[in-house]
């Protein structure tokens, strides 16, 4: 028997509250990495691990609720699909939900260790092949998310978006923010993770750029999206 939907502000509770978690989790280890080794290498394992295993528990958490997108790629891509029975203030809502949690998802990091919260990150990240990489990150991000629902195996949603996300951190140059959301929260983490606020536009272009492709993507590989006769993404089965 199919759950029905929780109302909008429960669902963009959960994403404030999921985004805020899920930033909090990629803030808050690369600064503990950063304090703990020197070794470039280090860091980024440790970063990709922690990251890769909050972003499964979050999904498997805050899925049932509102879908779990913690991401506007996501909700884009998912509302695009099913835009025939989709409404577009429930995505407007996701994505200001979205925002809001992962700016205070990085505050709150660096809050937790004894840091001034708010200071601009320094780490600039602008050249093109930095946002080649964002742009395939987010592209396989996106396919990921809508080949599961499309082959019908959206409760794997866990394990395959969290190794992804694991294995494009080392894969790709940019280091896989694949996230517009977090890459705006990012800029507010003057740490390992951080980027700065000027590189922020270019990498949320190459990220829209990433969800074209990866939304054209699953097209060539599964047809149609047959979307229009499925339960919303924000229904109690974990659709991205």
């Amino acid at each position: 028997m199919r759950m029905s939907p929780p109302a909008l502000p429960r669902r963009a509770a959960a994403e404030f509250i999921g985004t805020t978690a899920l930033v909090a989790v990629v803030v808050g280890s690369g600064i503990r990495a950063d304090s703990l080794s020197q070794d470039i290498g280090v860091r980024l394992l440790a970063n990709a691990a922690a990251t890769a295993l909050g972003l499964g528990l979050l999904i498997a958490l805050i899925g049932p609720l509102s879908g779990a997108h913690f991401n506007p790629v996501v909700t884009l891509s998912e509302w695009w699909s099913r835009r025939h029975d989709s409404r577009g203030r429930d995505v407007l809502v996701y994505i200001a939900a979205q925002l809001a949690g992962a700016v205070t998802g990085a505050l709150l990091a660096e809050a937790m260790f004894g840091r001034v919260p708010g200071a601009w990150a320094t780490e600039t990240r602008s050249g093109l092949h930095l946002l080649l990489g964002e742009a395939v990150a987010t592209a396989g991000l996106v396919l990921v998310v809508q080949g599961l629902r499309r082959i019908g195996r959206p409760g794997l949603a866990p394990v395959a978006v969290a190794g992804y996300i694991g294995a494009a951190i080392w894969f790709t140059s940019s280091g896989s923010f694949a996230n517009p959301a977090a890459t705006v929260g990012r800029a507010f983490s003057d740490s390992f993770t951080g980027i700065a606020p000027a590189s922020v536009p270019a990498f949320a272009a190459a990220q829209l750029l990433g969800m074209v492709l990866g939304t054209g993507l699953a097209g060539v590989l599964y047809g149609t999206d047959p979307a229009s006769g499925e339960p919303n993404p924000a229904d109690a089965r974990r659709t991205g």
